[in-house]
Protein backbone atom coordinates (compact mmCIF):
# COMPACT_ATOMS: atom_id res chain seq x y z
CA UNK A 1 0.00 0.00 0.00
CA UNK A 2 1.49 3.10 -1.53
CA UNK A 3 1.26 6.29 1.50
CA UNK A 4 2.47 10.19 1.50
CA UNK A 5 2.60 9.93 -2.70
CA UNK A 6 2.88 13.07 -5.27
CA UNK A 7 -0.21 13.24 -7.51
CA UNK A 8 -0.53 15.05 -10.19
CA UNK A 9 -4.01 15.46 -11.54
CA UNK A 10 -4.75 16.80 -15.24
CA UNK A 11 -8.42 18.09 -15.45
CA UNK A 12 -8.43 18.80 -11.38
CA UNK A 13 -11.45 21.14 -12.26
CA UNK A 14 -14.03 18.45 -14.25
CA UNK A 15 -16.50 16.51 -12.77
CA UNK A 16 -13.89 13.43 -12.13
CA UNK A 17 -11.33 15.50 -11.77
CA UNK A 18 -12.08 17.35 -8.86
CA UNK A 19 -13.24 14.29 -6.66
CA UNK A 20 -10.03 12.88 -7.08
CA UNK A 21 -8.38 15.41 -6.11
CA UNK A 22 -10.26 15.69 -3.04
CA UNK A 23 -10.23 11.92 -2.11
CA UNK A 24 -6.70 11.87 -2.80
CA UNK A 25 -6.22 15.39 -0.59
CA UNK A 26 -8.55 13.41 2.35
CA UNK A 27 -6.06 10.32 1.84
CA UNK A 28 -3.21 12.71 3.13
CA UNK A 29 -1.67 12.44 -0.28
CA UNK A 30 0.37 15.37 -2.12
CA UNK A 31 -2.00 16.53 -4.85
CA UNK A 32 -1.16 19.27 -7.76
CA UNK A 33 -4.43 20.02 -9.35
CA UNK A 34 -3.65 20.86 -12.98
CA UNK A 35 -6.40 22.76 -14.66
CA UNK A 36 -6.85 25.43 -17.33
CA UNK A 37 -8.79 27.71 -14.39
CA UNK A 38 -7.51 26.62 -11.17
CA UNK A 39 -9.55 26.01 -7.90
CA UNK A 40 -8.54 27.64 -4.43
CA UNK A 41 -5.77 24.94 -2.74
CA UNK A 42 -5.47 23.67 0.86
CA UNK A 43 -2.46 22.11 3.07
CA UNK A 44 -2.80 18.69 0.57
CA UNK A 45 -3.41 20.34 -2.66
CA UNK A 46 -1.63 22.82 -4.71
CA UNK A 47 -3.72 24.44 -7.96
CA UNK A 48 -1.68 24.93 -10.45
CA UNK A 49 -2.79 26.71 -13.92
CA UNK A 50 -2.18 24.27 -17.29
CA UNK A 51 -3.88 24.48 -20.27
CA UNK A 52 -4.34 20.87 -21.29
CA UNK A 53 -4.51 21.72 -24.89
CA UNK A 54 -0.61 22.56 -24.98
CA UNK A 55 1.50 19.94 -24.74
CA UNK A 56 4.40 21.67 -24.30
CA UNK A 57 3.12 23.29 -20.97
CA UNK A 58 1.79 20.12 -20.22
CA UNK A 59 5.24 18.24 -20.71
CA UNK A 60 7.03 21.08 -18.39
CA UNK A 61 4.46 20.81 -15.34
CA UNK A 62 4.43 17.44 -15.33
CA UNK A 63 8.55 17.56 -15.24
CA UNK A 64 8.21 20.04 -12.70
CA UNK A 65 5.86 18.03 -10.52
CA UNK A 66 8.15 15.13 -9.76
CA UNK A 67 5.01 13.29 -9.33
CA UNK A 68 4.33 9.58 -8.37
CA UNK A 69 1.79 9.44 -10.54
CA UNK A 70 -0.52 10.92 -12.80
CA UNK A 71 -4.13 11.20 -12.99
CA UNK A 72 -5.65 12.24 -16.34
CA UNK A 73 -9.46 13.37 -16.33
CA UNK A 74 -10.07 15.03 -19.06
CA UNK A 75 -13.25 14.88 -21.48
CA UNK A 76 -14.71 17.48 -23.98
CA UNK A 77 -18.24 17.63 -25.09
CA UNK A 78 -18.68 18.07 -28.41
CA UNK A 79 -15.43 15.73 -28.40
CA UNK A 80 -12.24 16.70 -29.50
CA UNK A 81 -10.58 13.97 -30.55
CA UNK A 82 -7.58 15.31 -31.50
CA UNK A 83 -7.10 16.80 -28.38
CA UNK A 84 -7.87 13.96 -26.57
CA UNK A 85 -5.01 11.70 -27.82
CA UNK A 86 -2.43 14.67 -28.11
CA UNK A 87 -3.05 15.37 -24.33
CA UNK A 88 -2.86 11.11 -23.61
CA UNK A 89 0.39 11.32 -25.74
CA UNK A 90 1.46 14.41 -23.64
CA UNK A 91 0.94 12.73 -20.52
CA UNK A 92 2.76 9.12 -21.23
CA UNK A 93 5.59 10.94 -22.49
CA UNK A 94 6.00 13.08 -19.73
CA UNK A 95 5.92 10.06 -17.22
CA UNK A 96 7.88 8.19 -19.76
CA UNK A 97 11.01 10.55 -18.44
CA UNK A 98 10.02 11.12 -14.99
CA UNK A 99 9.21 6.94 -14.21
CA UNK A 100 5.51 8.10 -12.88
CA UNK A 101 2.34 5.74 -13.46
CA UNK A 102 -0.23 7.13 -15.78
CA UNK A 103 -3.60 5.83 -14.70
CA UNK A 104 -6.13 7.28 -17.73
CA UNK A 105 -9.83 7.75 -17.17
CA UNK A 106 -11.29 6.63 -20.03
CA UNK A 107 -14.76 5.62 -21.75
CA UNK A 108 -16.55 2.96 -21.32
CA UNK A 109 -17.13 2.60 -24.98
CA UNK A 110 -13.21 0.49 -24.59
CA UNK A 111 -15.26 -1.65 -23.02
CA UNK A 112 -16.08 -5.62 -24.55
CA UNK A 113 -20.02 -5.74 -24.23
CA UNK A 114 -21.77 -7.80 -21.63
CA UNK A 115 -23.90 -9.43 -24.13
CA UNK A 116 -21.23 -10.10 -27.07
CA UNK A 117 -17.40 -10.07 -25.98
CA UNK A 118 -16.45 -9.78 -29.48
CA UNK A 119 -18.57 -6.31 -29.56
CA UNK A 120 -17.38 -3.03 -27.88
CA UNK A 121 -19.51 -0.89 -26.19
CA UNK A 122 -19.27 1.71 -28.71
CA UNK A 123 -20.51 -0.43 -31.62
CA UNK A 124 -23.56 -1.47 -29.76
CA UNK A 125 -26.68 0.72 -29.70
CA UNK A 126 -27.56 -0.72 -26.48
CA UNK A 127 -25.60 0.84 -24.79
CA UNK A 128 -24.52 3.80 -27.28
CA UNK A 129 -26.48 5.54 -29.37
CA UNK A 130 -25.73 7.38 -32.44
CA UNK A 131 -25.35 10.44 -31.75
CA UNK A 132 -22.98 9.75 -28.64
CA UNK A 133 -20.81 7.15 -31.08
CA UNK A 134 -17.85 10.17 -31.55
CA UNK A 135 -17.62 10.31 -27.91
CA UNK A 136 -17.35 6.35 -27.54
CA UNK A 137 -15.23 5.82 -30.39
CA UNK A 138 -12.94 8.20 -28.91
CA UNK A 139 -12.04 6.54 -25.63
CA UNK A 140 -11.80 3.80 -28.10
CA UNK A 141 -8.92 5.72 -29.70
CA UNK A 142 -7.47 6.72 -26.80
CA UNK A 143 -7.11 3.52 -24.98
CA UNK A 144 -5.25 2.11 -28.39
CA UNK A 145 -2.90 5.08 -27.81
CA UNK A 146 -2.20 4.09 -24.66
CA UNK A 147 -1.52 0.35 -25.58
CA UNK A 148 0.83 1.58 -28.41
CA UNK A 149 2.67 3.70 -26.20
CA UNK A 150 6.35 2.67 -25.32
CA UNK A 151 5.50 3.80 -21.57
CA UNK A 152 5.42 0.62 -19.35
CA UNK A 153 3.44 2.30 -16.38
CA UNK A 154 0.03 2.97 -17.43
CA UNK A 155 -3.76 1.35 -16.42
CA UNK A 156 -6.65 2.25 -18.28
CA UNK A 157 -9.86 2.81 -16.16
CA UNK A 158 -12.92 3.05 -18.09
CA UNK A 159 -16.37 4.03 -16.11
CA UNK A 160 -19.62 2.34 -16.60
CA UNK A 161 -22.29 3.37 -18.46
CA UNK A 162 -23.31 5.56 -16.58
CA UNK A 163 -21.03 8.31 -14.30
CA UNK A 164 -22.63 10.92 -12.45
CA UNK A 165 -22.09 13.21 -9.58
CA UNK A 166 -23.62 11.20 -6.29
CA UNK A 167 -22.86 10.08 -2.92
CA UNK A 168 -19.50 8.65 -2.14
CA UNK A 169 -20.19 5.16 -0.75
CA UNK A 170 -16.96 3.24 -1.26
CA UNK A 171 -18.98 0.30 -2.56
CA UNK A 172 -18.15 -0.91 -5.94
CA UNK A 173 -17.19 -3.87 -7.58
CA UNK A 174 -13.66 -4.07 -9.86
CA UNK A 175 -13.65 -5.97 -13.72
CA UNK A 176 -11.24 -5.58 -16.19
CA UNK A 177 -12.26 -4.83 -20.12
CA UNK A 178 -15.96 -6.25 -19.82
CA UNK A 179 -18.93 -4.00 -18.93
CA UNK A 180 -20.56 -4.41 -15.73
CA UNK A 181 -23.71 -4.12 -14.05
CA UNK A 182 -25.19 -3.52 -10.51
CA UNK A 183 -27.47 -5.41 -8.52
CA UNK A 184 -30.20 -3.75 -9.73
CA UNK A 185 -29.10 -4.41 -13.72
CA UNK A 186 -27.89 -0.92 -14.41
CA UNK A 187 -24.70 -0.07 -15.56
CA UNK A 188 -23.65 3.25 -12.45
CA UNK A 189 -21.40 4.46 -10.35
CA UNK A 190 -21.21 7.67 -8.87
CA UNK A 191 -17.91 10.26 -9.64
CA UNK A 192 -17.04 10.27 -6.00
CA UNK A 193 -17.22 6.38 -5.79
CA UNK A 194 -14.86 6.55 -8.81
CA UNK A 195 -12.62 8.81 -7.88
CA UNK A 196 -11.87 6.50 -4.79
CA UNK A 197 -11.15 3.25 -6.87
CA UNK A 198 -9.02 5.77 -8.56
CA UNK A 199 -6.90 6.26 -5.52
CA UNK A 200 -6.94 2.43 -5.07
CA UNK A 201 -5.34 1.48 -7.63
CA UNK A 202 -2.88 4.39 -6.86
CA UNK A 203 -2.39 2.68 -3.60
CA UNK A 204 -2.06 -0.82 -4.44
CA UNK A 205 -1.94 -1.05 -8.33
CA UNK A 206 -2.85 -4.12 -10.09
CA UNK A 207 -1.77 -6.07 -13.15
CA UNK A 208 -4.16 -5.19 -15.54
CA UNK A 209 -3.76 -2.45 -18.12
CA UNK A 210 -7.80 -2.05 -18.68
CA UNK A 211 -9.63 -2.20 -15.48
CA UNK A 212 -13.28 -0.58 -14.85
CA UNK A 213 -15.67 -0.51 -12.12
CA UNK A 214 -19.33 -0.57 -11.13
CA UNK A 215 -21.44 0.47 -7.96
CA UNK A 216 -21.62 -2.79 -5.56
CA UNK A 217 -20.26 -4.27 -3.26
CA UNK A 218 -17.28 -7.14 -4.33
Amino acid sequence: MKADMRIAVLGATGMVGSRVTAEAGARGHRVLALSRTPAGGDGHVTPVPVDAYDTTAVHQALAEAGADAVVLAVRTYPVDRDFLLGATRAVLDAAARTGSRVLVVGGAGALRSPADPGLLVADDPAYVPAELRPVATAGVAQLRTCQAHPHPDWVYLSPPALLEPGARTARYRRGTDTLLTAADGRSWISAEDLAVAVLDELEDPGTDRHITVVHGVS
